[in-house]
C-alpha cells in the first residue's frame, strides 16, 4: 500500500511540478517548482504547508518559483539540490551528493547524481517506489545534452537509473510524451509496444490528462534512449551516421542529435 501521494501541478507551458505528501506524517514536498503560484494554490486548496523542495537542476523553468515559496515559508522551508548548484540557485540550499539520503517526514528520499543535461542534475527516489527525473529521463525520451556528454547521459540512464526496478514510477519534468513517441515511432516504425503506447497516450491527452507517470519497465520497452542495444535503434544510427560500432553512447549521441532536429 502506498505510503505517500503525488499531485501533478502543471507549470509554464509544459512543465510539471509535483507535490508529494507523506500519508503517515503529513509532510509535504515539492519537486521542481517552475512557478510558485500554482504550487501555493494547490497547497491552499488542501490546507497544508510546504516542508521541503527538491530541485532536480538549476534551470529557471524548474526553480523559478522558489522565491515565491521562500517568501511565504522563509527559512523554515528546506531546499535541496546538488552541491554544485549552490551558486546557481537563488537562496540557501542543503546540498546532496550521489546516493545521499534524507528522511523527510517518514519518507526516505535518495538523490542520484545524473549529470548530462546539466552537470548538477539529480533524480530523487522516494521510498524506492518512485523516481523524479527532471530533464534527464522523459516519457519516451531524454534531455538535451546542454552541459554534459552522451557518455554521461548513457551512464545516467543505463547504469544509475538502470539500477532501479521496472515497477518504479517515473515522473519527468515535462509533458513531452506525444512528441517523443512520434520520434520513437519514426525511428522504429515496426515496434508494436511503441504503437500501443502512442494510442494510450493519445487517449489520455485527448481527455486533458497527463501522460505521467510511466513505469521504468514501460520506458525500457518503448523509450529509444533506453533501447540502445535494439537492432532497430542501431540500424537507424547506422543510417544516420554511417555508424557500425557497438558503443551505446555513440548510438545515443546519434539519436539525440536526430531528436534535436525532429
Amino acid at each position: 500500500m502506498s505510503q505517500y501521494s503525488v499531485e501533478i501541478i502543471p507549470c509554464l507551458a509544459d512543465n510539471y511540478a509535483y507535490l508529494i505528501t507523506c500519508d503517515r506524517s503529513g509532510a509535504v514536498l515539492c519537486v521542481d517548482p517552475g512557478e510558485g503560484e500554482p504550487v501555493l494554490d494547490a497547497l491552499d486548496a488542501r490546507g497544508v504547508k510546504l516542508d521541503a523542495v527538491l530541485c532536480t537542476h538549476h534551470h529557471l523553468d524548474h526553480v523559478g518559483g522558489l522565491a515565491v515559496l521562500r517568501g511565504r515559508y522563509g527559512s523554515a522551508l528546506r531546499v535541496f539540490a546538488h552541491g554544485s548548484d549552490a551558486t546557481r540557485i537563488d537562496g540557501p540550499i542543503e546540498p546532496l551528493e550521489h546516493t545521499q539520503s534524507v528522511r523527510l517526514g517518514q519518507l526516505d528520499v535518495t538523490a542520484l547524481h545524473v549529470p548530462a543535461h546539466t552537470t548538477g542534475a539529480l533524480a530523487y527516489v522516494v521510498d524506492s517506489a518512485a523516481v523524479f527525473t527532471g530533464d534527464t529521463l522523459f516519457s519516451a525520451g531524454c534531455g538535451r545534452l546542454f552541459e554534459g556528454t552522451a557518455e554521461m547521459m548513457t551512464h545516467a540512464l543505463m547504469d544509475t537509473l538502470g539500477a532501479l526496478s521496472d515497477d518504479v514510477l517515473m515522473y519527468p519534468g515535462h509533458e513531452y510524451a506525444e512528441r517523443n513517441l512520434g520520434f520513437a515511432a519514426m525511428i522504429s516504425p515496426g515496434h508494436l509496444p511503441t504503437q500501443a503506447r502512442i494510442a494510450r497516450v493519445a487517449t489520455l491527452r485527448a481527455h486533458g490528462e497527463p501522460a505521467v507517470p510511466s513505469t521504468l519497465g514501460e520506458e525500457r520497452e518503448t523509450n529509444p534512449f533506453l533501447r540502445l542495444s535494439a537492432e532497430d535503434i542501431r540500424a537507424f544510427a547506422r543510417a544516420q551516421a554511417a555508424y557500425s560500432g557497438e558503443d551505446p553512447s555513440a548510438i545515443l549521441q546519434v539519436i539525440r542529435s536526430a531528436r534535436d532536429r525532429y
